[in-house]
């Protein structure tokens, strides 16, 4: 009985993009040992059919939390933003659940364990949005005297879902957390103080990005134990593109001393004359090798 899962979820827009994940996760052996389960929010019965004979389990992700039907009419895919706080309940048999965003795809084994030791003795284990050369996304624009405007990502969500301004503050230049890749044990109370916060930040603000201020919430302001993994053990290529090293044929960090790309995390998207590489695998993009020449490269996954 295998007791690790890492889960994802799709719909049929994203089916190629999911279909890459699950291809560059069970490329390595050590997968062989660990499950991997799917949440449906609109897959068609051939992609269904066709993801069968990779993977463990598929369940149709549901409203784990009531939501206004007008939020959510005609959008299934954001079922994320509330089914992944309750993977104990669709997939109940393992010990450790590992998420991983079906934009993402994972380039070096060693970040799978990671996230599986990170989640022990009920933390959980994620990344920051922050790090050498990251795109800064909290600003101040000073007024007068003591007197200035906030602007950051944390903050915005936070005062939108009226959770309170004390908590906002506490909340506006902590460092963010990005929600697409993350571990927890089946028993942690991390899920319980995750579901509480989604329940309060889904009253009034918007659902896309709530479960990542109920995280948040969860982290600094519940105090929920966490190991901080490296950032490329999530990159998001859009805060910052990676290097591509020729040699060992493999995408690293930008910075000395260029470690190995973990997963590879296409969130927000890479675009390129109005498209996004997310839609369109044949987009190349301009990015630098190890000698800091100029290739052209899409960051989506290749199973050579």
């Amino acid at each position: 009985m295998k007791k690790n899962v890492i889960v994802s979820l799709a719909d049929a827009n994203y089916f190629p993009l999911l279909e890459e994940l699950v291809d560059s996760i069970k490329r390595f052996k050590e997968s062989e040992k660990v499950a991997i389960c799917i949440l449906d929010a609109g897959l068609t019965s051939e992609q269904k059919e066709k993801l069968l004979k990779k993977v463990d389990e598929i369940k149709s992700a549901e409203w784990d939390i009531e939501v206004s039907d007008f939020k959510v009419r005609g959008k299934e895919w954001l079922k994320s933003q509330v089914s992944r706080a309750f993977l104990p309940k669709y997939f109940p048999d393992y010990e450790k659940y590992l998420w991983i965003d079906c934009d993402a795809w994972v380039n070096d084994w060693s970040c799978v364990e990671l996230y599986f030791k990170a989640c022990e003795n009920g933390k959980l284990g994620i990344t920051q949005t922050l790090g050498p050369g990251y795109k800064i996304t909290s600003k101040v624009n000073w007024l007068v005297g003591k007197l200035a405007i906030i602007k950051s990502q944390n903050f915005k969500h936070a005062v939108k879902s009226k959770i309170g301004y004390d908590k906002a503050r506490k909340l506006a230049f902590a460092p963010h957390i990005n929600i697409g890749v993350f571990s927890l044990e089946k028993n942690s109370k991390g899920w319980i103080s995750w579901q509480n916060n989604l329940s309060k930040t889904l009253k009034a603000g918007n659902i896309f990005g709530s479960e990542g201020l109920a995280i948040n919430m969860s982290v600094y302001i519940d105090n929920l134990e966490t190991e901080f993994l490296p950032l490329n053990c999530n990159w998001i290529t859009s805060n910052l593109l990676p290097k591509y090293d020729e040699k060992q044929n493999t995408f690293v960090e930008p910075y000395l001393p260029n470690y190995k790309i973990g997963i590879m995390h296409l969130a927000a998207g890479i675009w390129k004359d109005g498209k996004d590489m997310r839609i369109d695998k044949s987009i190349e993009i301009d990015i630098e090798n190890l000698d800091n020449k100029k290739i052209k490269k899409s960051l989506r996954f290749k199973n050579n």
